[in-house]
């Protein structure tokens, strides 16, 4: 589950509804820009965790780094990106409605509700990635099927493929929302810790150190923004910390999403007993948090490259 998560500081959107609605645009913008360049930087890690975290019979036995090598001497090196197409037309939409979401929640929060400081991070940071999942949930269902298909047994030929046998086969609009569940309270916790951590260390960072962290903005001196090193080192830790907590919803996540491909898709088919399976067949280390080292591995360069990114995003559009 792997989710995007910078944090922009809302501004003053404009008086007019046309500034607005180009205010709006730019963010989505920047945020589907971000997030693309973000998950295509990890896509061959992307394939080899939901290997694992599936159980893929092929490579089960394997280990992270054994699967890497093992994926290109099996199905050739573009096996590495198999299911990354319908991940960009899914990630483009998420990453630009999470932005967009984050900056609407805080404002919420902040002029309607009260509520300001560092919580509103973490609420409005909770709510942005549970709307962006639940309007790309169908597509991250078809990228996970894509993926965990091996050369010479692929039960789908394509992106548009999966979505037709899917609505056929597997219960019409509800078969594409298996696993919903546990990913929006995944989702919740670790959008929510990944905003919040980096969001607060960025404010103090540039509060108490701003000639040592912080830089000039492009597009407007006025504001500081984070050095492009410290920006990556904010960005690891707040993955680090939201993957820990929320990866064996994760597990469940991906193992309900696969359903009928997998021989024991009748032990996972709700949240409980997903986890409940897994944990006692396959135990904590090696069941509820397999491939985690992967997603470690994972989380620092694309958390780095999609702060980077949208830092960069803000100031080409001005949204600083």
């Amino acid at each position: 589950m792997a989710s995007v998560a910078a944090v922009s500081t809302p501004s003053v959107l404009g008086n007019t509804p046309a500034q607005k609605d180009y205010y709006v645009l730019r963010t989505l913008t920047a945020g589907g820009v971000a997030a693309c360049c973000a998950k295509s930087s990890i896509a061959p890690l992307d394939r080899v965790k939901i290997l694992l975290q599936a159980q893929n019979p092929h490579y089960k036995h394997l280990g992270v780094f054994s699967t890497l090598t093992a994926i290109p001497k099996k199905e050739g090196f573009l096996g590495l990106y198999k299911g990354n197409g319908a991940m960009m037309v899914r990630i483009f939409p998420y990453g630009a409605i999470q932005f967009m979401a984050f900056d609407a929640y805080s404002e919420l929060l902040r002029k309607n509700l009260g509520i300001s400081g560092h919580i509103h991070r973490l609420m409005a940071g909770s709510m942005a990635g549970m709307t962006a999942v639940i309007c790309t949930y169908p597509l991250d269902m078809v990228r996970a099927r894509l993926a965990f298909q091996v050369k010479g047994e692929h039960r789908y030929t394509g992106i548009a493929n999966a979505f037709q046998t899917i609505y056929l086969k597997e219960g019409g609009m509800l078969g594409f929302y298996r696993g919903l569940t546990p990913t929006l309270i995944g989702m919740a916790p670790y959008a929510g810790l990944s905003f919040f951590t980096f969001g607060t260390l960025k404010s103090l960072g540039l509060k108490h150190f701003p000639e040592m962290l912080g830089r000039p903005s492009s597009d407007n001196p006025d504001v500081l923004v984070l050095k492009t090193y410290v920006n990556l080192l904010c960005g690891g830790f707040a993955g680090v910390i939201a993957q820990t907590i929320s990866y064996p919803l994760d597990v469940a996540r991906r193992r309900m999403q696969l359903g009928g491909v997998l021989p024991d898709s009748e032990k996972c088919v709700n949240l409980t007993k997903t986890l409940q399976y897994v944990y006692t067949k396959y135990g904590i280390k090696k069941g509820l948090y397999r491939g985690l080292s992967l997603n470690y591995i994972r989380c620092v360069p694309s958390q780095a490259m999609a702060f980077t990114t949208y830092e960069f995003m803000k100031q080409v559009l001005y949204l600083n």
